[in-house]
């Protein structure tokens, strides 16, 4: 087989695990249909989605490029965990406010926010945020209820105080949840408490599908594609770290398969990594880390501040095994470079398009292209052969808890 055959990628197979997003799958296709396209425009060369193949039972979608004179057909599928995203949210009031309680206790009392507050200053106070905008929102309520409460005893009778008070209660809370499209408190609470709840551990249906998502996983790899590439976005990236763990220590990774490849973006694993009883994670990262028969590139990006930009999730975690590691390779997207001033300028608040940027068009682009690596022909490993981490990437170990299992 001639030497640039055997460094080409003609047949290639996509998993993509979202973070704690609670949409349908298809978000997905349409985004990369949109911004493929946009890139494709941008950079010069030729990507179109097609059908998902005849016979594929899962969500998933096909991609056919042409770049650089070589042709490349990708198929894309959706580890869809969003149901289990959309229960968990599903709480009233009282209960997301002691889920509150619940998740500042674990994460203060454990020391995990002290570890976590020596990376990056963004992703703590995205954390703290929800748990703020609660308690304002509560105060304002009880003032407001309070406030009623003596006005009507003043000027009208003590009965209707106790009548008034708790309406106005009970009716400002269920108004600001009503409004959480536009304020996230519920949404990011559900999100770190649903990590927090079992102190780092999966919750048992996350873990079932976990399972699930392995077994296809496998499959791909016992098919003639030259590729498998997992992609896992935000807290899709922990996902797949003990996804593929648990597939390599089952060996089920063949030795002359396709060759198998993880690409993490805008990860958030040391606030679950950081947790008491995270310690599956834990070993699983120390493992991961250590296996030769996958390559393994981690890309964030300092100006979005809901990810752990340029923290090995590894080393942070402390888990670093003594002997040395192989993998992450951590990887700056640099925003700042790889984005036009009027295109950042319009993306600056918008807080989840910035975290969803690893998965956009770039109108500077460089060598983080989403596109060309899931849809390209070149493997994950050798397209970033030559580069060595960011020179910006954090390697310390501040973690409190580092036990281990697997």
């Amino acid at each position: 087989m001639p030497e640039e055959a055997r460094h080409t990628v003609k047949t290639r197979q996509m998993f993509y695990i979202p973070g704690y997003d609670p949409v349908p799958p298809r978000r997905y296709r349409e985004l990369y249909r949109k911004e493929g396209a946009e890139q494709a425009e941008i950079s010069g060369y030729q990507l179109k989605l097609v059908p998902k193949a005849r016979g594929v039972e899962y969500f998933g979608w096909g991609v056919e490029s042409e770049i650089d004179g070589k042709f490349t057909k990708t198929e894309a599928q959706v580890l869809f965990w969003a149901d289990i995203v959309q229960t968990s949210m599903d709480q009233n009031i009282a209960r997301t406010y002691l889920l509150l309680l619940t998740t500042a206790w674990e994460y203060i009392g454990s020391g995990a926010l002290f570890g976590l507050m020596k990376l990056r200053i963004g992703p703590v106070l995205a954390a703290l945020y929800p748990v703020a905008m609660l308690l304002v929102q509560l105060f304002l309520a009880l003032g407001l209820a309070a406030a009623a409460y003596f006005l009507s005893v003043q000027y009208l009778h003590w009965l209707s105080g106790l009548i008034a008070a708790p309406l106005i209660l009970i009716g400002l809370l269920t108004w600001f949840k009503r409004k959480d499209a536009h304020l996230f408190a519920y949404y990011l609470m559900h999100d770190y408490g649903y990590s927090a709840r079992f102190k780092g551990e999966n919750p048992p249906e996350l873990e079932l599908r976990m399972a699930g998502f392995a077994d296809r996983i496998a499959h791909a790899l016992q098919s003639d594609v030259d590729e498998v590439l997992v992609v896992g976005h935000s807290s899709g990236a922990h996902l797949a770290v003990s996804i593929l763990a648990d597939l390599i220590r089952q060996g089920r990774v063949p030795d002359h398969g396709p060759r198998l490849a993880l690409l993490t973006l805008g990860q958030v694993i040391p606030m679950v990594s950081f947790l008491r009883n995270a310690s599956r994670l834990r070993g699983d990262l120390n493992f991961l880390c250590q296996q030769k028969c996958l390559s393994w590139v981690d890309v964030s990006a300092p100006s979005d501040g809901a990810t752990f930009a340029l923290c090995d999730p590894v080393s942070v975690s402390g888990v670093a095994p003594e002997n040395g590691k192989i993998h992450p390779l951590v990887l700056s997207a640099a925003f700042t470079q790889t984005l036009s001033e009027a295109r950042q300028k319009e993306i600056k608040n918008k807080f989840f398009r910035l975290h969803f940027q690893y998965l956009c068009a770039f109108d500077l682009p460089k060598e983080y292209d989403y596109f060309k690596i899931t849809a390209g022909p070149e493997f994950l490993a050798d397209r970033f052969a030559r580069r060595n981490h960011s020179p910006s990437r954090i390697s310390r170990a501040v973690n409190p808890h580092t036990s281990m299992s697997g």
